[in-house]
């Protein structure tokens, strides 16, 4: 038998380089998993003995030294979960995430640790320390309280159960997700029924059902194929049919499976991890889950930031019912929709938005030819921060991942990174960005450079043809790009702080959100867009009717974002997860209290909130409107420079900006690094202008 612990035969041991994804097998998990474990146990023995001294080297950074292959390791094993969904893959990882839970539970729970650490705050040495680590240690001793440490001795025990329930309970949130998207397919063979529907959409739905050996077209809940016949379909029965199996997906009413049990049906889930979370708020003292949540945040208390909400909903929602009455009474004279169904409402509004502005999302979508994208994407990041992305080349685990490198203009590694792009099954829905290895100053002078993975879920090319991208995929990419370049372009040595580590997370979206911008600019969109037959770039008449139409419906869009961090707050605030009311009820007198559009009665969409069951934003699903007015700030210092340079892409605005908030990542508070760079505190001003919501645009 090989032997599986040894770095030759074990991928998921050397640390040498990269991943060795081509050779990662679900049977090198457990083993690598031994030897990681050893070792960080044995570093949390020598940093708790009363013999180690309390300094920086021989407690804080011996044991990042030895717990950073075990996180790095574990890592390429979500990422996989996450890209590559196999069978063994997720018994390999369901398998070790309890011990996994185990130990990082236990080591936030270490008293004799958490004593060390405070030592060494408390310590001559400290005075000389570099800001970044006087922030790293501060992070690590709220780490420490919040994980426990604190606690008798006789609650650890229940303290370390409830983390490893949870971590089960959203994996299991995220696997029923996946396993309900992947569960369905709809075969269409009367191609009069798909009158209306793009015919890329339609070409790839003919593709996957001849994959099938069936006749026809197939259609899934994937996003790149469901939404094109939300969209666009002009069979109402077939918007409806696709709509209902979307909108229960993981629910009592979704599709069953196996047995007919329910088995995909995450409404107990969401019940438990919410008792769980209230049982941890409590135990640390605090009086709700929000409040622990908010602990590493910028926000100072659920309350400040549901009245933040409120104060948005007000300003948006006259923009809101102008929309929404607009739409009703655009679909009733124009379609013969008397009745706008939640089915209905992309198909009216794209309509809607087709009269007014006189183009669709399909028509854009000609022009933004992928490779064109890439290279416009790649340029704003060249122009702006003097670094150059050029092609690379290492193993990957499908034959679509691209890989790059981030350098200098001396041709200097700063840094590398994956990116997948297409849809597929066994890969989670959605887009992100996560980080691979980080930056790390080591002690013999040279670097570990970070590398980042951006993951989205576009339609694949079919054929000789490039993909193609709808205006909103390309806002997407460039949102992810914002992400990996905090990660990739940080100068922090110290892993905690470095990059988006140690970033409080309603600010952690601002880099990702200030891309965003760039996507509505003429001079960056005219050199990134090529139409798929004639290579002509956007023309500038069709740019103004997309500018015309950026803020279309933008009212309906923020109060959706609003139900959905509020309904976020209050289920980690004042809700009672074992009361009579539901987490689905909950949802709808949200929804009812702030949201001008009715709540269809069978949509279940709590049971795929992925982000806050499963994706690390419970009680802080808010940040993305938090982060949007530093972001719409900060882009407005670009655009102050274009009255004077004549372009956005000014070069030494985009040096502060890496300067002050990119480069210095997690090593000080994001209000330090904002003001750094705008020179006053953050305003909501540009975020309104942004978004058409200003007295001008009323008047308009």
């Amino acid at each position: 038998m090989t032997d599986t612990t040894d770095r030759a035969s074990n991928p998921l041991l050397d640390f040498s380089d990269l991943p060795r994804f081509a050779e990662i097998r679900p049977e090198h998990i457990g083993p690598a998993l031994d030897v990681l474990l050893a070792q960080a146990q044995a570093a949390v023995a020598r940093a708790e003995d009363p013999a180690t001294p309390a300094t920086w080297a021989s407690a804080v950074e011996a044991l990042e030294v030895a717990t950073e292959p075990l996180g790095r390791a574990w890592g390429v094993v979500g990422h996989l979960s996450a890209v590559a969904d196999t069978p063994e893959l997720r018994k390999a990882h369901a398998d070790n995430l309890p011990r996994m839970t185990e130990f990082w539970s236990s080591l936030g729970q270490s008293l004799a640790l958490y004593e060390k650490y405070k030592a060494v705050a408390a310590g001559p040495e400290f005075a000389g320390l570099s800001p970044a680590r006087k922030q790293l240690l501060e992070n690590e001793l709220r780490g420490f309280r919040l994980g426990g440490a604190e606690l008798a001795e006789d609650k650890k025990p229940r303290f370390a159960e409830i983390q490893e329930q949870q971590a089960q309970l959203s994996k299991a949130f995220s696997d029923h997700v996946l396993d309900a998207t992947n569960g369905y397919a709809l075969y269409i063979e009367d191609e009069a029924r798909l009158s209306g529907i793009p015919a890329d959409a339609k070409e790839a739905a003919a593709l996957a059902a001849q994959k099938d050996g069936k006749a026809g077209w197939k259609f899934t809940l994937h996003f790149p194929s469901y939404f094109p016949v939300l969209q666009y379909a002009d069979d109402r029965a077939l918007r409806q049919t696709m709509y209902e199996a979307s909108v229960t997906r993981a629910s009592e009413l979704g599709p069953q499976h196996g047995n007919g049990q329910a088995d995909w049906d995450n409404t107990a889930n969401m019940r438990e991890q919410l008792t769980l979370r209230r049982e941890e708020a409590h135990m640390l003292g605090y009086a709700n889950y929000g409040e622990v949540s908010l602990v590493p945040k910028m926000a100072e208390s659920p309350a400040e930031v549901l009245k933040f909400l409120d104060e948005l909903a007000v300003k948006a929602r006259p923009f809101a019912e102008h929309d929404w009455t607009e739409l009703r009474e655009f679909a009733a004279a124009e379609l013969g929709l008397n009745d706008v169904a939640p089915w209905d409402v992309a198909y009216a509004s794209e309509k809607l938005r087709q009269k007014r502005y006189s183009f669709s999302d399909d028509e854009v979508k000609q022009y933004f030819q992928e490779p064109k994208v890439l290279e416009g994407l790649f340029g704003v990041a060249e122009k702006l921060f003097s670094v150059r992305i050029q092609p690379d080349t290492t193993q990957t685990w499908h034959k679509d991942v691209r890989f790059f490198r981030v350098v200098s203009p001396q041709g200097a590694l700063l840094a590398q990174f994956y990116i997948d792009l297409y849809a597929r099954e066994g890969k989670r829905g959605g887009a992100w960005m996560d980080d691979a290895r980080g930056r790390k100053e080591r002690g013999n002078g040279t670097v570990q450079t970070p590398v980042a993975y951006l993951t989205c879920n576009f339609t694949a090319p079919v054929g000789d043809k490039p993909a193609l991208f709808t205006h909103d995929e390309v806002i997407t990419m460039f949102h992810e790009f914002g992400h990996g370049l905090h990660h990739m372009l940080t100068q922090v040595g110290d892993l905690g702080v470095s990059g988006i580590n140690g970033v409080e997370w309603d600010a952690v979206e601002l880099p990702s959100q200030f891309m965003e911008n760039f996507c509505w600019e003429y001079e960056v969109l005219s050199t990134m867009t090529a139409h798929v037959e004639t290579g002509a770039p956007l023309p500038r008449a069709l740019f103004d009717r997309m500018l015309a139409a950026k803020n279309f419906q933008n009212g309906m869009m923020t109060l959706r974002q609003i139900v959905f961090s509020s309904f976020d707050m209050h289920l980690h605030t004042d809700y009672d997860p074992q009361g009579a009311v539901s987490v689905l009820e909950l949802s709808r007198q949200i929804n009812d209290a702030k949201h001008v559009v009715p709540q269809s009665p069978l949509s279940r969409w709590p049971n795929t909130f992925s982000h806050i069951f499963a994706g690390g934003y419970a009680a802080g699903y808010y940040s993305y409107k938090w982060a949007e007015v530093l972001s719409a700030d900060v882009y407005a210092a670009f655009e102050e420079a274009a009255q004077l340079s004549g372009s956005v892409l000014d070069s030494a605005t985009g040096e502060r900006y890496r300067r002050e908030i990119l480069s210095v990542g997690g090593s000080r508070p994001a209000m330090e690094s904002f003001v750094a760079f705008r020179g006053r505190a953050p305003q909501i001003d540009a975020l309104l202008r942004h978004g058409g919501m200003t007295e001008a645009a009323v008047a308009a």
